[in-house]
């Protein structure tokens, strides 16, 4: 492959590497708004599955896709609060309680898809993916039209996200409640600040945000769902999250980079017949080791983050 071929792939990889980004950086951002209020929310992987197989059955049975999308997310949201209660108010081991809603996620989804989407007995409506949608005008111009405006809808909305948790978190009331609570919870109970409300509303939205990642998986991406589809990329979110330091515009810029891999794999399968495509598709987990094992800097996170609060 010479260089002006690859210069002439590269709209279409940046493209394909911000898609692939999209769920890991939606996951990303789930775990900041739980841990930036001091609960650790590992369930983010079993929050996607959730989403994905509960929107997937929405749109079965209602025909409409976009019912899927809000059944998806809220299923995800209603999972993340059962992770609260038992973090915030039962004050059970934050670590593991996130693993138990994984393995319950696990097993519930692989029993409703054997059970009812194996083999459906109605007919998928159609589109059963959320199409794109084009920008006029933006996606004209050169390179950057054809990477960030001419995309789905979760993509916009997860970029659109970026900004709006970065400005809610660092530059507004809210947000300095969040942090408080995230770091000095006490200090922050003092000040008159409800730790548990503000916990409990912190973790609701990063269920939210989890499922929107689900949906993602199974109402942009496939059409439908399959068992263990997340495939991951939760725990990948989590490391993004880490490497960019719980701040959402350096976790998007993690989430690329460990989307690029896949990207170049699916732009460049025909030009590279001899590198295996597992290869490309083990660096995300590659990269993710070495962030979590703390190679690539040393991220500190929220000092109370995963410590229950004992009010009085």
């Amino acid at each position: 492959m010479d260089w002006s071929t690859l210069l002439s792939l590269a709209p279409s990889i940046l493209a394909s590497a911000l898609r692939t980004a999209t769920p890991i950086a939606l996951a990303a951002y789930s775990g900041i708004l739980a841990e930036r209020a001091g609960v650790v929310n590992i369930a983010i992987e079993g929050m996607m599955l959730m989403a994905a197989m509960v929107g997937d059955l929405a749109m079965l049975y209602s025909g409409n896709i976009w019912v899927g999308v809000v059944a998806g997310v809220l299923a995800a949201g209603l999972l993340a609060l059962v992770h609260g209660a038992l973090s915030i108010s039962f004050k059970t081991d934050q670590i593991i309680s996130g693993t138990a809603i994984n393995i319950f996620a696990m097993g519930l989804t692989g029993f409703f898809y054997k059970r009812f989407l194996a083999t459906p007995t109605l007919s998928r409506p159609s589109p059963s993916t959320l199409q794109a949608i084009d920008i006029p005008l933006l996606k004209d111009i050169p390179i950057l039209g054809d990477v960030f405006f001419k995309n789905r809808p979760i993509v916009y909305t997860m970029l659109l996200l970026t900004f709006v948790i970065y400005y809610v978190l660092f530059h507004t009331p809210w947000g300095l409640r969040v942090r408080a609570v995230g770091e000095h919870p006490k200090a922050a109970d003092t000040m008159g600040i409800n730790v548990f409300k503000v916990r409990y509303i912190s973790i609701f939205l990063s269920g939210l945000v989890a499922g929107l990642a689900g949906v993602w998986f199974a109402l942009e991406q496939v059409g439908h769902f399959d068992m263990l589809m997340t495939n991951g990329k939760g725990f990948i979110g989590l490391a993004a999250m880490i490497f960019g330091k719980w701040n959402p515009l350096g976790a998007l810029a993690a989430a690329v980079l460990f989307g690029l891999p896949e990207a170049v794999q699916i732009n460049l399968a025909m030009s590279l017949p001899n590198i295996p495509y597992q290869f490309m598709s083990m660096i995300p987990y590659i990269l993710t080791i070495i962030v979590l094992t703390g190679v690539v800097g040393r991220a500190i996170p929220p000092a109370a983050d995963g410590k229950p609060y004992e009010k009085g």
